[in-house]
């Protein structure tokens, strides 16, 4: 398992979506529904610690943490898809991500596992009222019984709507 991880993490240049191998998604909860992001954005996952609220924040940006001498927004991604109202005990996670070197934490139900799949198992999104805009959405993965959404955290996060990651002037 670790050399897998280790060869995906020294690929980090390369978009291994389409390759035969697969790419590998870390598998987290929302609610009921499992959803499943890039690996190589993540940067770590860490308990849930209180964080400092910013001034006319939007309700989702929960405030900002310090990382290490670098001051993360952490986004509740709860809120965000309005998923009811939040609760935060021991199984609460924030998932560190590094979106276009920007330092960004998700605070997410709980994480499961890294699921590893290839093009054939990942399904186009259907076009239905989900909390979630299918513009961010690469697809559905299906291994035998499960199914993650699998959100594009790029485009989520440096979307307009955000705010959180200025998008590369020309």
């Amino acid at each position: 398992m670790m050399q897998t991880t280790q060869s995906s993490i020294s690929a980090l240049g390369e978009k291994s979506e389409h390759d035969t191998g697969g790419q590998e998604y870390l598998a987290f909860t929302l609610g009921r529904e499992e959803y499943g992001i890039d690996i190589l954005k993540v940067q770590e996952i860490r308990g849930y610690e209180t964080v400092t609220r910013i001034a006319n924040a939007p309700e989702f940006i929960k405030g900002v943490v310090n990382l290490r001498g670098i001051i993360v927004p952490i986004v509740d991604m709860r809120i965000k898809f309005h998923l009811g109202e939040p609760t935060y005990d021991q199984f609460t996670v924030v998932i560190i991500l590094n979106i276009n070197g920007r330092v960004v934490g998700m605070v997410v139900d709980s994480v499961s596992d890294v699921i590893t799949l290839t093009p054939e198992h990942i399904k186009p999104a259907p076009e239905m009222g989900t909390a979630l805009n299918t513009d961010y959405l690469i697809g559905l993965g299906t291994l035998e019984q499960r199914m993650l959404i699998l959100v594009d955290i790029d485009k989520l996060m440096s979307s307009a709507e955000m705010g959180l990651i200025e998008k590369l002037a020309a």
